[in-house]
């Protein structure tokens, strides 16, 4: 803990308000900082183009990009000539294929590899991200690069009718309430961003409805964070008939991959289906979801390629060409999806997504080496499970963690037990775990599974 941590720690909830939203405040002008509202201007313009020009758009930028990184970042002036290309090769996203794809461990091993020596050190900012897996990364990004990520972000916002200056509960991983505290208010305010923060930490069952008092108090129509937070809520706000004098509008998510049953859950508690997003701090790739419920790849922010596999699902890899001061050419995000041919008829640019599968880890091994993917539809039914992880150590043999709603009973245990049966055989034993919560990674996210089998 740092020093600053441990001040923080010991302050009275009224001091820890102030600071959190003085802490939100220097992160507002960091992130929409003078170039910001152009940024979103032209980015907000793009939406009107038609997908050849948005193609356009992207293979502009991705060709300049992959100029600056051949020539300034030393694993691409040493990879260049050993593959025998020079960056003109590299026209536009169907030329990709002829580099090699970057894994993330590749990049994580040797950082200082992929900056560039043209971006001057006083001008990088430090970025990380944790990653699903909780394997960190932390490396520079620029003031321009960073705000270009939140216009993308804040198009997608806007255009769903979510503006500027909307107070949002915010459910995410920030440690803004101490471990030790066993009364409410679980949550911090950040005046400066609108935000009423809500601990991922203190949500056990005799804690939720206080979170639902929360959002009462503070009039929130808009819902912000991990779908792993988010349908906690939503399941205790089913068990108790609970109302929202003022209507729950927008219900947004992030960092998780979502599932059925968390979809169902939100939308039956909270009257609105949880719009996604789909992005991460590397800027590798970005899909937004329009008004029909399509996901849409935001090409001009990203170039995003999908690798099909034997399954069905495709591969996500990306260049994050908004970034100079880390360039990223074809970088394996560890994630799946399902990529639609033909258009969505809403009108926005872009090739389209049926879904995002999660990450590529998300799979158990069956006893003869088969990998099972979408298991979430196994829940999708089970209204009075608040929360659910698989957990597998050898193939063949896992654990099924629940944490039990109120109503929760024998009928359940038979119809999960059925699902199981019908949709993994007899290829794997499953037992069921009951717990009073689920273990979170240090981010504060929890994964649908968790997995060390190869």
């Amino acid at each position: 803990m740092s020093l600053m941590e441990a001040i923080y720690a010991h302050l009275p909830v009224p001091a820890q308000h102030l600071a959190c939203s003085l802490e939100g405040y220097r992160v507002q002008r960091r992130r929409y900082g003078p170039e910001y509202d152009a940024i979103l201007a032209e980015y907000k313009m793009r939406h009107a183009l038609s997908d050849p020009e948005f193609a356009a758009v992207r293979d502009a930028r991705l060709a300049a990009f992959v100029r600056h990184a051949a020539t300034t970042t030393p694993y691409y002036r040493q990879l260049f000539p050993e593959l025998g290309l020079v960056p003109e090769d590299i026209r536009g996203l169907n030329d990709l294929s002829a580099l090699p794809v970057l894994s993330r461990a590749s990049v994580q091993e040797n950082v200082e590899a992929f900056v560039s020596d043209a971006v001057p050190a006083e001008q990088r900012l430090t970025q990380h991200t944790s990653g699903t897996t909780g394997a960190g990364l932390v490396f520079p990004t620029t003031r321009k690069a960073e705000r270009e990520q939140w216009a993308v972000w804040w198009r997608y916002r806007q255009h769903h009718g979510i503006t500027p200056g909307t107070w949002c509960g915010y459910f995410g991983g920030r440690s803004v309430v101490q471990p030790s505290r066993s009364q409410p208010p679980f949550w911090r305010i950040n005046a400066a961003g609108r935000q009423v923060m809500f601990s991922a930490y203190h949500m056990a069952p005799d804690n939720l409805d206080s979170y639902i008092d929360g959002i009462r108090q503070r009039k929130l129509t808009w819902l912000h964070g991990y779908p792993s937070m988010l349908s906690l809520i939503a399941a205790r706000v089913l068990e108790t008939d609970a109302r929202f004098e003022m209507p729950i509008r927008h219900v947004t998510i992030g960092a998780e991959n979502l599932t059925a049953q968390q979809t169902r859950l939100m939308q039956s508690a909270f009257g609105v289906k949880p719009l996604q997003h789909y992005g991460m701090c590397e800027a590798a790739a970005n899909i937004s979801e329009c008004k029909n419920g399509c996901l849409h790849v935001d090409e001009d922010f990203a170039a995003v390629e999908f690798l099909p596999q034997a399954d069905g699902t495709s591969q996500i890899v990306g260049t994050n060409f908004t970034n100079p001061a880390f360039p990223l050419l074809r970088y394996d995000v560890g994630d799946l999806a399902v990529p639609v041919d033909g258009s969505c008829d809403c009108g926005l640019p872009g090739r389209t997504v049926e879904r995002i599968d999660g990450r590529s880890e998300d799979y158990l091994v069956l006893a003869n080496g088969a990998r099972v993917g979408r298991l979430d539809h196994i829940l999708k039914d089970m209204v009075n499970i608040r929360a659910s992880q698989f957990v597998q150590e050898q193939a063949g043999v896992a654990a099924l963690r629940i944490v039990r709603g109120n109503h929760y009973g024998p009928e359940d245990e038979t119809l999960l037990a059925r699902e199981l049966a019908s949709r993994l055989g007899t290829g794997i034993d499953i037992r069921l775990e009951y717990l009073d919560e689920l273990p979170r990674t240090k981010s504060g996210k929890i994964r649908f599974v968790v997995s060390s089998v190869s």
